[in-house]
């Protein structure tokens, strides 16, 4: 006997609706490396593995809206009429829903003039002819209707995760009456999210009431003459036609023209490979440790370059040259501040040299050659190549050409830090280093030195091919400049800051980790005292039940596997009950502890340093980034956070901790690059930028009568102008209404003109050129301006606005951390340029240096560029980094 078939049915909108509300309070954690917002998609994805593995279906198909005409509206013009726009971070994440289900195998569908219902209708009538089972998976109950015997409508109840199965003896138990009824309790009560009338004050209980006397609506009307007298016959009478109207607009159409049959919506399964590379694009890395699927391939072999022995007479002849040579220094690990070197290549005069033996490094000839700033070099990674030579006591100067730099300027949406993706950019076939050695456990050296010796001359090799061409296009696009003034000098000084390190007092660490440890103690005891019994806080499940049974504490939100005790839930429950806000601390104070109290701990290296590895080439903006560990990410809003910066000190006992920041760089860069009038009088005389917002927007006379509040939300509205926050995101950012929030941009837009303008501009520049540009030329290229997909086309369009502002922003930094850094050297200063935290450099210096760097720094850093505003630089300093902020 052949298995039973199974079609599975989703209603596409409203799942999607219900994936982003469901996680709405995360929106701005879940943003692809392309700047999407990707939480209704984790949310909608994370539904379709459940479902999938409960429904185990034969057939599937995902229906959705084709647009807001239909024969609805038709009908009856207000149909939905009053329902909100869709926010742009859903809008723009639909295409990717589909692109995703296609890749999972499930087809999708829409039709003209029709709804995602009518599709679901039609063919679970179609699939119940045929035998089979059919689910509906919906966040809207009107479908429930379509339950019979081999129907089930799961409607989505807490998020999308969890489900309420009706069949026709649920709908019975919970409403009174039958699946065909709903439509007439429909035309008689009307529905409000769809917005069609009904009968005036008949609600559900009186519609329910109605239908199980008279059977249909059809039925009570043939019998209203003979009512008794009241209201609610009168309102029958009276509102016939609107309900009979009603009835017509909720009956979902089981006969439309779809042009889809059974036989072409066959769940075909995942497409691994494609599945994959959509996850990684998407950084749902949850989802790939799911898929069990082994990456590791094997590589074909690499044609043999003819190479010698990188020796003592190999380095003599190397030294001696006077031509540009290419060098490559090989580390396996991700740390290259730890990690090895595993082989050195070099190509001179068109001979290639490579050795796995560094004792190279100790040859006078070769390491003279190294240090030589007048001997020219091409590298990849010439910060990588600095600190690995450092580390084995060599200097290493002279490169002109970093091919990595180049590869990023390039085209920073295609930043790839491995120099065989590159040349695979460019058409050459170089494995990467996954591809080479092997990923995970599977990472090893080959065995046979002479395959690793002749990789490395192949890595030597694409980057001579590659030069020419690559230089050229940096020509062309006007960015040599910025490669030769900007990208390539700080790439040796952040290989310098790497280098130094900072300083960090382990036992302070550990005293910090006693003492939040006794703190977690103490609110743990608090927490249970108030519970009335002890259990494991860190479970999620346990909580749930001491929250929201033993406390009683109303349920806010549930999860498959219990009660939600997530931040957004437990943030509303804050006044209901003291435990809340003891659980907020203790989770707080439990993050802090083990990230960094704890964590930092394992980096701390025999010299008493922490060397982070400052990510150059990372960001589409130009920000510099930081890992191994995270420097940057160290929280400053709440004290304990703050207190983690106690733990960094300067070198030696008698010097100090230095710090300068640009105070609101990223908004008197949006004055100067828009020429707002407002806006530059206000940086201009010095004005607190977020009061004078404030007062302006709010319509008050002074600045006198603007509250914290206002202040707050202008502040959050001047940020989020920066990166072209729609009404929806400010609404959620200062907890307000979208109406309110659309007003707030409306206003401020009407007192600084001359930002909106620049808005306007620069998205028409964006559609003209193809790109946009900082003020120090760094392109960002948008090839999705033009797109027909929306999602696409809107997100080019914020990342045209906020690009020349974040992006200039960080040119202006680097800037004054280049320029900075020649001054300690032509001051003869012994300070040190230890970090930088976006917009903020920390030095550590003696005591005597500090008057010096008070003048030196802030004036140094405010003409790193000129604009129109001037850049406003605060410093301190102290013992530690926390005292110096």
């Amino acid at each position: 006997m052949a298995d039973k078939k199974k079609l599975l049915l989703i209603d596409g909108n409203s799942v999607s609706f219900r994936a982003f509300f469901a996680m709405h309070n995360v929106l701005d954690k879940f943003i692809s490396g392309d700047g999407i917002h990707t939480n209704a998609l984790y949310a909608f994805n994370n539904m379709l593995d459940i479902i999938l593995k409960d429904e185990k279906p034969t057939h599937a198909l995902v229906a959705f809206d084709a647009g807001k005409t239909t024969f609805r509206t038709e009908m009856f013009s207000d149909y939905k009429g009053t329902r909100a726009k869709t926010p742009p971070e859903l809008m723009e994440q639909l295409p990717l829903i589909q692109e995703m289900l296609n890749l999972r195998g499930i087809k999708t569908y829409e039709l003209k003039n029709y709804e995602a219902d009518d599709i679901i209708g039609t063919l679970s009538r179609e699939g119940e002819k045929d035998g089979m089972d059919v689910t509906i998976i919906t966040g809207d109950r009107d479908l429930t209707q379509l339950t019979t015997d081999k129907v089930t409508v799961k409607v989505n109840i807490k998020g999308v995760t969890e489900t309420e199965a009706y069949t026709p003896t649920h709908v019975k138990e919970k409403l009174g009456i039958t699946p065909e009824q709903i439509i007439d309790m429909k035309g008689l009560m009307g529905d409000n999210s769809d917005h069609y009338p009904g009968v005036e004050k008949v609600g559900e209980k009186t519609a329910i009431k109605l239908l199980n006397e008279y059977g249909t609506m059809e039925g009570l009307y043939e019998h209203v003459d003979e009512m008794k007298k009241s209201k609610l016959k009168e309102h029958l009478i009276n509102d016939k036609d609107q309900a009979f109207l009603s009835k017509k607009l909720a009956t979902i159409n089981c006969e439309a023209p779809i042009e889809v049959k059974l036989a072409d919506v066959e769940y075909q399964g995942d497409n691994q490979e494609q599945l994959i590379q959509f996850y990684q694009k998407m950084s749902f890395n949850s989802f790939l440790e799911k898929m069990d699927v082994d990456t590791g391939e094997t590589q074909a072999e690499l044609p043999e370059i003819k190479f010698a022995e990188l020796d003592a007479e190999a380095a003599k002849k190397i030294a001696s040259s006077n031509k540009t040579q290419t060098l490559i220094v090989e580390s396996l690990g991700e740390n290259y501040h730890i990690s090895p070197i595993i082989g050195l290549a070099v190509e001179s005069e068109g001979n290639f040299y490579a050795t796995t033996d560094v004792t190279i490094l100790e040859d006078a000839n070769f390491k003279s050659w190294l240090a030589d700033g007048k001997k020219e070099k091409y590298v990849f990674d010439n910060k990588k190549t600095i600190a690995l030579l450092n580390r084995y006591g060599c200097e290493f100067n002279g490169v002109s050409f970093d091919m990595l730099l180049v590869s990023y300027l390039l085209d920073t949406n295609n930043n790839k830090t491995d120099i065989g993706i590159v040349a695979q950019n460019y058409g050459h076939n170089l494995p990467n280093a996954d591809e080479f050695y092997g990923k995970g456990t599977k990472r090893a050296i080959p065995e046979d030195e002479k395959v690793l010796m002749n990789f490395l001359c192949q890595k030597a090799q694409i980057i001579n091919e590659l030069h020419d061409k690559m230089m050229q296009e940096l020509k062309d696009n006007d960015q040599d400049s910025l490669y030769d003034e900007i990208e390539l000098p700080l790439s040796i000084v952040l290989a310098s800051m790497e280098i130094k390190g900072v300083t960090v007092e382990a036992a302070k660490l550990k005293e910090m980790e006693n003492s939040f440890a006794e703190r977690l103690n103490t609110i743990e005891q608090k927490i249970y005292q108030e519970a009335g019994e002890e259990f494991n806080i860190n479970s999620p499940k346990q909580l749930g039940v001491v929250l929201f049974e033993d406390l009683k504490l109303p349920v806010i939100k549930k999860t498959k596997t219990g009660y939600s005790t997530a931040v957004d839930v437990l943030e509303k429950l804050k006044d209901k009950s003291p435990v809340v806000q003891m659980i907020l601390d203790y989770r707080q104070i439990s993050k802090i502890n083990s990230t960094y109290a704890i964590g930092l701990q394992k980096f701390i290296q025999q010299d008493n340093k922490i060397h982070t590895i400052y990510q150059q080439t990372l960001t589409q903006t130009g920000r510099l980034s930081s890992i191994d560990p995270n420097l940057q990410n160290i929280p400053i809003r709440i004290d304990e956070g703050r207190q983690i910066r106690k733990a960094f000190v300067p070198k030696h006992p008698d010097w100090e901790m230095f710090s300068a920041d640009y105070s609101q760089v990223e908004l008197r860069v949006l004055a100067h690059i828009s020429g707002d009038e407002n806006m530059q009088e206000a940086f201009k005389e010095d004005y607190d930028i977020h009061a004078h917002t404030a007062m302006r927007i709010f319509g008050l006379d002074t600045t006198d009568d603007v509250t914290p509040d206002m202040r707050r939300k202008a502040k959050a509205t001047n940020f989020g102008i920066v990166y072209g926050i729609s009404d929806y995101g400010l609404s959620q950012n200062i907890g307000i209404t979208r109406k309110e929030a659309a007003q707030f941009i409306e206003n401020y837009f009407e007192q600084y003109p001359g930002v909106k303008q620049y808005m306007d501009d620069i998205v028409k520049f964006a559609r003209e050129n193809g790109y946009v540009e900082t003020i120090m030329h760094r392109r960002r290229y948008l090839p999705d301006i033009h797109a027909k997909n929306f999602a696409l086309r809107n997100f080019a369009q914020r990342t045209a606005m906020n690009t020349p502002i974040q992006g200039s922003a960080a040119d202006i930094i680097k800037v004054a951390m280049i320029n900075m850094q020649k001054k300690i050297k032509d001051e003869n200063l012994q300070a040190n340029l230890l970090l930088q935290v976006h917009d903020e450099m920390i030095f550590e210096a003696p005591k005597e240096e500090i008057p010096i760097l008070e003048k030196l720094v802030p004036s140094v850093m405010d003409s790193a560029v000129k604009l129109d505003v001037p850049l406003k630089v605060e410093s301190a300093h102290g013992k530690t980094w926390y005292e110096a902020k």
